[in-house]
């Protein structure tokens, strides 16, 4: 059995909105995602909180010198304290842990297919013999081409390795360690850093039904609670119920958005007029659509020039159905709102973009719309114009830059 305990309750990136204190701004993985169902519905998986690990394990833990280690001022609640987390219990943490060397930037997390060192040989083995015989083929050779998810594990290697020097494997070693914690990268602080990127990313699966259920037990449960679901249902059937006034012939409801990213963000070359984005995204939505923009962009004025053409709308335009979510989830709700339009143009670089097609692309297998059994979706990039049809033909996974925080207690 694998315990997975989240970090403790704290202010995330960019949800910090306060309300003039009438709102929480600090959390925790289970305020976004379902974390108790999922622990219940997995008989491998136990999911609880930093505050009861730290009961549980209570002059349990060592530290490097196999010294009984307590955390901290001896506290097991660590929620809200932001600052004391990083600069005190993420230390020790990793004082009482195993901490892998896994660099993502530079290797592939692989997993055997079943314990022991014989499938860990095996595995190390496959990524020698690709090595020797002619090394890793450059991605053109699978643009439109994917491997078979059945396919052995050189093709998968071969399909997603990109320019990565070698294989993290979970070997031996570590499947017998009673603590793992995947720490981020040093660089980012002495805390680690953040998880910016999809999974599937990063990982490897010897055995490849162990893949496609690690991918299907992602998609069917690291979702959205039902409190932001539920918010971003309302306002769909809001959107599509306008869609069908302003276009009669428009039965279904259907309607298109946007992701344009415009604050915080330092690619600078993304910031281009909404007349420049209307120019790229005229080929694929029609004059007078219905379109919804998911934008941090407040200066709604700033879309005068797509105004022109599109039926624009925003999620403030809808804020009487949110009742009293958080502000903080809005974001959330823009991504499931963009994610049910027809056609969808995102920012190259982004991963609110990112994730919003990953939605689309299990609403398309789902709903087994044109293009699902490449993995093709109908969603378009407005920036950068040179990236605009990527989503139109299947390209595996290039090299990401993914920081992991995660901690594994294995029972």
């Amino acid at each position: 059995m694998f315990l997975v305990f989240q970090p403790p309750q704290q202010q995330m990136y960019l949800l910090y909105r306060d309300k003039k204190g009438k709102q929480r701004r600090e959390f925790t993985f289970n305020d976004f995602f379902p974390m108790g169902a999922m622990s219940d519905e997995e008989d491998g998986l136990d999911i609880i909180t930093m505050e009861e690990f730290l009961r549980r394990s209570h002059g349990r833990l060592k530290d490097q010198t196999g010294q009984v280690s307590y955390p901290p001022f001896n506290r097991t609640s660590w929620d809200g304290f932001t600052e004391e987390v990083i600069t005190d219990l993420q230390p020790w943490q990793q004082s009482v842990s195993y901490l892998p060397d896994w660099d993502p930037e530079k290797c592939l997390a692989a997993f055997p297919g079943a314990p022991g060192s014989e499938p860990v040989r095996a595995l190390q083995q496959v990524w020698d013999d690709i090595e020797t015989h002619g090394g890793f083929p450059p991605t053109q050779k699978f643009v439109g081409r994917p491997v078979p998810v059945h396919g052995s594990s050189t093709d998968r290697l071969k399909e997603n390795a990109r320019q990565r020097e070698r294989l993290c494997i979970y070997d031996e070693a570590m499947q017998k360690e009673p603590l793992i914690h995947f720490h981020g990268k040093n660089k980012l602080g002495e805390g680690g850093g953040r998880l910016l990127v999809h999974f599937y990313g990063f990982l490897f699966f010897d055995d490849w039904r162990q893949d496609l259920w690690t991918k299907r037990f992602v998609r069917d449960h690291v979702r959205y609670v039902d409190e932001i679901q539920c918010a971003a249902a309302r306002v769909v059937h809001a959107v599509r119920e306008r869609a069908r006034e302003k276009d009669a012939k428009n039965t279904q409801g259907l309607f298109d958005a946007f992701h344009i990213r415009r604050g915080e963000f330092q690619y600078k070359r993304t910031r281009i007029p909404s007349s420049q984005i209307y120019g790229i995204s005229k080929d694929k939505i029609p004059d007078g659509t219905t379109v919804y923009v998911a934008t941090d962009e407040r200066k709604k004025e700033f879309f005068d020039d797509m105004a022109e053409h599109y039926d624009v709308i925003f999620l403030h335009d809808y804020k009487h159905l949110l009742g009293d979510l958080n502000t903080n989830f809005y974001g959330l709700v823009d991504q499931l709102v963009a994610s049910r339009s027809r056609v969808f143009f995102g920012c190259w670089f982004s991963t609110f973009t990112s994730y919003i097609n990953r939605l689309r692309g299990y609403h398309s297998d789902r709903l087994k719309l044109p293009g699902f059994a490449t993995g093709v979706i109908a969603s378009y990039y407005y920036a950068f114009p040179e990236h605009k049809m990527r989503m139109r033909e299947y390209w595996p996974v290039r090299v990401v830059y993914p920081v992991l925080y995660a901690v594994l207690y294995q029972c």
